[in-house]
């Protein structure tokens, strides 16, 4: 009786450390999270004059044109560059999925690497070369006396953000189409079902469900990107830069205008969020691929067309990073502002001497905010999928509310919260903790995404019989849940460290000059116009996005699809 007792007490132990841990990463939620919001609200609703309670701040916005007519922009971007990318990305997924494609193994990497370049380096790299005194331009201007369209405003950010997401869809749709039983593809076949109609009648209902959230992830990543309007915008005001010249603006400066901007982003993409779910739900079903699809040769004709259509959309999209590369060895002057003929190291060298705090700064943060998205990942997981309960719940949802929650409104209300001492704690802002916090909220997801698809595929019953032959939780937990676990854990983690290292739109609000970073600092020389310069820094993070590109590579073993 007495041995039931301590069994009986021992578990009730661990049940409560897991209880104070879940309260814990709660109430870390709850202070740097969903405090920051409550007070960016709080702000909204002050006026500037007499920091008393008013709504001026939301009837300047709805009253002033530009404003409205800056969401208008945001919302037509986003509209056009999700259509595009679903048009676009769609068939290159169902082309190397279900025919033979030469060289689909490199087309794959090369896709997945461009996924992984932020697009504000896209954005640079094609107004180096696409832009009024871009290669490009010059060449067909000397050359064939064309004036090739600008590359500035609407088209030019649609076509920047397209080809950057395409490589999401594409990562999303695959992987569903994997999923897809061949004898369904068969049975239209039988039918008479074949070619375009098959894949509009059949494929498409099949994966819509992933189509719509490819989506909902590109119209999000497309409505918060702040780089590529800046660098290519050139006087076509979008929302998230809206709210950075209110916020940081050099002529002006609204604080209180900028949060009433950040509380209508949030409504926003919490609507378009909803309304996703809404539409998913009705294409909700279950499909056992036992027979996956097989990939077959096309006709000649057809063969020929669909290499085509991948090669030269792989190459768009990679286009950026390959001119990037190219650029960074170009010789330039001392103010690296001109192109000179001739290749040399003189940009590389002149990063590395006057931007070696910043790489080092870029290392230092971004490996402390990963070890700790690690950590915090991999206990919620555990949590939210072994130990559900109100609390954990509760827990889940926190940390996802950042995936809808542009960077932009996360750094405004960052700052909005802690320039400030709160609860008798030193003012936060200013040094490299505020940003880890940053990044933790922001990227978290990606890992503890991972790390909940991956616990859920373990069986509950391998940690019940560790436990049964005598193991504590605690040690079952790290002796067998968290070595199985491993691989979903290092993908995730690799994804995050990828988004860490070239996070802009928060980043853009937190920083200093002792906390600069490599994604701030390509920033500031592109606006100095030191292209050279900007050029080699950017290779330079472009280097460790390969690297970590293979990582994930091997880690999924050339396999792995889930990149948001």
């Amino acid at each position: 009786m007495s041995n039931t007792k301590k069994v009986v007490q021992k578990q009730k132990k661990n049940y409560d450390s897991w209880v104070i841990v879940s309260g814990l990463l709660l109430l870390f939620y709850i202070f740097f999270m969903i405090f920051p919001m409550v007070s960016l609200v709080k702000q909204s609703f002050t006026d500037k004059e007499t920091g008393l309670f008013s709504l001026v701040n939301y009837m300047d916005f709805f009253n002033n044109k530009s404003n409205i007519m800056a969401l208008e922009h945001s919302f037509r971007i986003s509209i056009f560059v999700t259509l595009f990318a679903l048009l676009l990305g769609t068939p290159l997924a169902y082309f190397t999925t279900c025919y033979k494609i030469k060289g689909a193994s490199l087309l794959r990497i090369l896709i997945i690497l461009s996924s992984m370049s932020p697009p504000f380096v896209g954005a640079f790299s094609w107004v180096v070369f696409a832009g009024n005194n871009g290669i490009f331009t010059k060449f067909m201007r000397n050359t064939f006396s064309i004036e090739m369209p600008s590359i500035y405003g609407f088209n030019g950010i649609v076509l920047v953000m397209t080809l950057s997401f395409i490589s999401l869809v594409y990562l999303y749709v695959s992987g569903a189409l994997k999923n897809i039983d061949n004898s369904l593809i068969e049975a239209s076949s039988n039918l008479g079902t074949t070619g375009f109609k098959r894949f509009v009648k059949v494929i498409i209902p099949l994966i819509m469900p992933t189509m719509l959230a490819s989506a909902l992830l590109v119209f999000m990543r497309a409505f918060a990107d702040f780089g590529t309007p800046v660098f290519i915008g050139k006087g076509y005001q979008v929302f998230t830069v809206l709210i950075y010249d209110q916020y940081s603006g050099e002529m002006s400066q609204n604080k209180a205008y900028a949060a009433a901007l950040s509380v209508i982003a949030i409504i926003i993409t919490t609507i378009i969020f909803l309304v996703q779910k809404w539409a998913n739900s009705k294409f909700t079903f279950t499909m056992n691929a036992l027979h996956p699809v097989e990939a077959k040769k096309g006709k000649p004709l057809q063969s020929f067309l669909m290499h085509l259509y991948c090669y030269a959309l792989t190459f768009l999209a990679f286009l950026p990073q390959i001119y990037v590369i190219y650029s960074s060895f170009q010789r330039t002057s001392e103010s690296g502002l001109v192109f000179k003929k001739g290749y040399s190291l003189n940009s590389y060298k002149y990063v590395l001497e006057a931007y070696s705090d910043t790489i080092w700064n870029t290392v230092k943060i971004a490996v402390s905010a990963l070890l700790l998205v690690v950590l915090i990942a991999v206990v919620c997981a555990y949590l939210v999928v072994r130990r559900r309960n109100a609390l954990n719940t509760a827990l889940d949802i926190l940390t996802m509310m950042p995936y809808i929650i542009p960077g932009s409104v996360i750094g405004v209300a960052l700052i909005v919260s802690f320039n400030k001492s709160v609860m008798g704690l030193p003012v936060m802002t200013g040094g490299p903790f505020i940003m880890i916090v940053a990044l933790i909220i922001r990227r978290s997801p990606y890992t503890i995404r991972s790390s909940v698809a991956i616990l859920q595929q373990i069986p509950q019953t391998i940690e019940e019989a560790s436990i049964s032959l005598g193991s504590s939780k605690a040690k079952t937990f790290m002796k067998v849940t968290l070595p199985m676990m491993l691989n979903g854990v290092v993908s995730g983690a690799i994804l995050s460290w990828v988004s860490i290292i070239t996070e802009l739109s928060t980043a853009i609000y937190l920083f200093t000059y002792r906390t600069r970073t490599m994604t701030i600092s390509v920033y500031e020389l592109v606006t100095k116009g030191s292209y050279g310069y900007a050029s080699a820094m950017a290779a330079i993070l472009t280097v460790f996005t390969i690297i970590s590109l293979s990582l994930y590579l091997i880690v999924t073993k050339n396999e792995g699809t889930g990149i948001a």
